[in-house]
This record gives structure tokens, sequence and C-alpha cells, in this order.
């Protein structure tokens, strides 16, 4: 048990932009089959309005989190965002700033402290994490005294027809970070990173915007990505391990022990199915290391005629992935792994570990969608509640969460919820986040993805909005596509 304060996180507040669409009505309209897509995705993703972006997503969430666990603005010495959806190449977490301070002088509230840092960090799905790390730092260290806000925010847009459709998603998660947590230790001291180049794994280049054809049937703004979900499916596995490896060694633990240790395990989500197939994949990565895992292994490994010996030969590699790309390899690194960790996600075992290890939260997290930087939080703000209600106590308990950001690199974290946390849990709310859902038929749907535009308008409060866009390019003054902002109240 380690049920000791320390800085880390005291709150989480989410919100969701109130557009649904139901894989299962969207399997009706493409023609895929549902139980697989359930199965592998989820079962909805939301899209935001026509007058929603990034920022007023999250600020939406940061408004959130100052009401429900009434912060003194004038408390917080930095606000922190983690996104790869800014729309803005200059400025950042400072537009959130701006909408907050308005909405809290007209709610007669002081606004956010002068002296508050206002920094964006970008590395596709991890920025929020290494926002989180950085908040952590800075009311350890020159922030004492003070709290930070991290908030995570995305819009994960794909081409219809592509095979990143389902897989598609927008929200935001902001978190309340303090020198004495309240709700969860961050264990900064023995984390684990990784990171390395991997060329074309994912990528957003702003160039491809210029490209005749691109997106050709897409008549709005859109952030689509280039991506080459096979390599990167290999990516996220093999820095993954990278990242563990490491909290392990700083734990001097082996892998299969810290996996027990933990009393659960949060893995970013872009959806259902990676974080089953990351926790079988490091499984059997440890069971080699393991003299009483060798029966098991050694039935596994008959099984799928696969020599015992090629499975620890593969975890003593470290394959650089983007040579072997430009060498014309694409195949898998770590075939024997992969091949046993498929058969191993199969099993009993398997599924009784994953109902012990990743179940807290993930019903809920079949409605969220992919929402790239804000995956992780939203899927371990969700389980912390779940916990809460369900009267489970983590006091103390190791909760592992393992981050990830295409291009790549890795974080694992140590996380300990101290005590008093079901108290902040329960102020969650992630069920009610998901309230007020209006969906799409396939027209609807259509049209907003591809025109950003809606039909038929319903009324929605409740949010920060886009208000105008400025028009005026003159000697004089410049405004031209600068966003202006308002509060939709209820």
């Amino acid at each position: 048990m380690n049920d000791s304060s320390g800085p880390g996180i005291s709150g989480f507040s989410l919100y969701f932009p109130a557009y649904r669409v139901s894989l299962e009505d969207w399997c009706g309209w493409t023609g895929e089959p549902w139980p697989k897509v359930r199965a592998v995705t989820g079962r909805s993703f939301r899209l935001p309005g026509p007058n929603e972006n990034v920022y007023t997503m999250a600020a939406t969430a940061v408004m959130r989190l100052i009401e429900d666990y009434d912060v003194d603005p004038e408390s917080i010495g930095m606000l922190a965002l983690g996104t790869e959806s800014s729309t803005d190449n200059a400025a950042g977490a400072v537009i959130l700033r701006g909408m907050i301070d308005r909405r809290l002088e007209e709610l007669g509230r002081p606004r956010l402290s002068r002296h508050c840092e206002v920094p964006e960090m970008k590395h596709a799905c991890l920025g929020g994490i290494y926002a989180l790390k950085a908040a952590t730092r800075y009311v350890s260290t020159d922030g004492a005294g003070r709290r930070a806000i991290v908030v995570s925010g995305d819009v994960a847009e794909y081409e219809r027809g592509s095979s990143g459709e389902p897989t598609q998603g927008a929200g935001a998660v902001a978190m309340l970070v303090e020198p004495e947590a309240r709700l969860l230790r961050v264990d900064l001291s023995r984390a684990g990173s990784a990171s390395a180049y991997r060329g074309p794994d994912f990528r957003k280049p702003m160039g491809r915007h210029r490209i005749a054809g691109y997106a050709a049937d897409t008549q709005r703004h859109h952030d689509f990505p280039v991506f080459n979900g096979k390599y990167s499916t290999y990516a996220y596995l093999d820095e993954t391990v990278a990242a563990v490896d490491e909290l392990c060694a700083r734990h001097d633990l082996e892998a299969q022990a810290l996996f027990d240790r933990a009393a659960a395990m949060f893995f970013h989500r872009p959806y259902r199915m990676m974080p089953l197939s990351a926790l079988a994949f490091l499984v059997v990565r440890a069971m080699a290391r393991r003299p009483e895992a060798q029966a098991e292994l050694a039935a596994l490994c008959e099984q799928e005629g696969v020599a015992p010996q090629s499975l620890l030969a593969e975890a003593g590699i470290a394959p650089d992935l983007f040579s072997r790309l430009e060498g014309g390899d694409d195949e898998h690194p770590y075939p024997a792994t992969a091949r046993l960790a498929s058969a191993y996600r199969k099993t009993p075992a398997f599924a009784a570990l994953a109902e012990a290890k990743l179940a807290l939260g993930a019903d809920h997290a079949m409605d969220f969608g992919n929402l790239y930087t804000a995956a992780l939080p939203a899927w371990l703000a969700a389980g912390l509640e779940a916990a809460a209600i369900e009267g489970r106590e983590l006091t103390g308990e190791l909760l592992l969460a393992i981050g990830y950001g295409s291009g790549d690199a890795a974080e694992a974290l140590p996380l300990y919820p101290v005590a008093g946390w079901a108290e902040q849990a329960r102020k969650l709310r992630s069920a009610v986040a998901l309230e007020g859902a209006i969906d799409l038929d396939q027209s609807g749907y259509e049209r907003l993805h591809d025109e950003g535009a809606i039909d038929e308008p319903r009324p929605i409060s409740g949010f920060f909005a886009i208000d105008s866009v400025g028009a005026r390019r003159e000697a004089s003054f410049h405004d031209l596509g600068v966003e202006y902002y308002a509060y939709l109240a209820r």
C-alpha cells in the first residue's frame, strides 16, 4: 500500500459534444458487420457541432472543472492544453483563458491569476500526458503553493470510407493538479518514457491540404491524418513495451509482478481492441521470463507452432521500425510474440485478466469514441468514478496509466489513489457528460462530416461556442480568420 499524498490529480471534468453517431446505425449505412465493429471499436462516437472546435470543448471542460470542484481561479498558476487539433499556429491555451475569464466575470467571479502560465503541448495522442507531467512538476517546484489545470482535447476525424472512419470522436477532459493530490498521486520518479522517430506512422503535414485530390469530397476545414494502420499498430506495441520496460526497471520488478500488483490498468484507447491487444502482447512477453509460466507458454507455443526460443529472442531486440520500413520491410517486428498474443487473447485466462485489470470504466468508454489526447484521461476518470460508485477500495493501490502518441512516444505512469479519493471521484459525472445526445441519421452525419453543417440545428446550451469569425484586413486592423467566442448559457 502506498497511500501517502504528494503532487497529482485532484479532480476531472469531461465534455462531449451533443451530436452522436451510433456505430450500429453506421454499420447499416456502410454494410460493415456490426458485431465485429462493436467488438473492435465500440458503440458510438461524437462529432463537434458547426460552432465548436477543440478550444471551445476544452474551455467547457475547464469551466465545468472550476464549478464542480469549487476552484479558486486566482489559485491557478498553470493552464496547460494538450491537443493535436489546434486551428491556430500561434496561440494555444491562452485562447481558453480568454473564454474562461469572460465567463468567470459573467458569474461575478475573479479571473484566472494574471500570473498563470498558458502552454500548449503537442505530440499526437500523448500531448495531454506530457502536459500532466509538466503540471505535476510545476506544482512541485516553482509553482509550489499554486494549482494547475491540464486539459486534453481533440477532434479525431477521418475521411468517410477510410479504415479510420469508425474510430472518430471528439471531446475534452480537464484535470485539476495540486501539490497535495486529493484523488491520484502521480509518481513521476518511477514513470517510464520512450520515444523514436517513425516517419509516416501517423502524421498531419500541412502540405497535404494543397495536394490536388486530398479529401476531395469534404467542403470544410478538416484535419484528416495521413496514417498507415498496420505500421502504426507495430509502433504502438513497440513503444509501449519500451516505456513499460523502463517502468519495471524503476520499480525493480519483472513485468508480470508489476501487472499482478496493479489494481487496474488504463491504456491509450483509440478503439476498444487496442488496449486488449497491448495487454496480451505485454503479458506474453512477460511469460518468457517467468519460470512458473513456462508450462502455459509451452502449450501456447505448441498450439501455434512457435518455437519458445524465438519469443525470448524477440524480447531482447530493439528494432528500428523506420529504417526497416525504408528498406521495404513492413512486416511485424515481433512475429512470434504477436502470434502468441493473438492466441492468448482468445483464452479464458486472458478474459479473466482483462476483467480484473481493464474493466473499470470500460463500458462508458465504449461511447467515448476516439479522443486522441483525451482518450486515456477520459477512461481513467470513468474508471475512478465507477470504482467509487461500486464501493471499491483503492486507497494506496497501484494504477498503471500507459499513454501513447503516434510518431511516436509512450509514457507509463504509476498512479496511487489517496485517502478520500472516492469523494473526489463521485464529482466526476462521466455518465452525465454523455447525456443529451442528438443522434444523427445518415444524411445528417454525412452533411456534418463533409460540410460542417446541420440540416436542422437544435438548441443546445451550457458550453462555449464560436460566435463569429473575423473578416477585416485593413491597413489599421487585421482579424482575418480570428475566432471570437461566447458562452451559451442554459
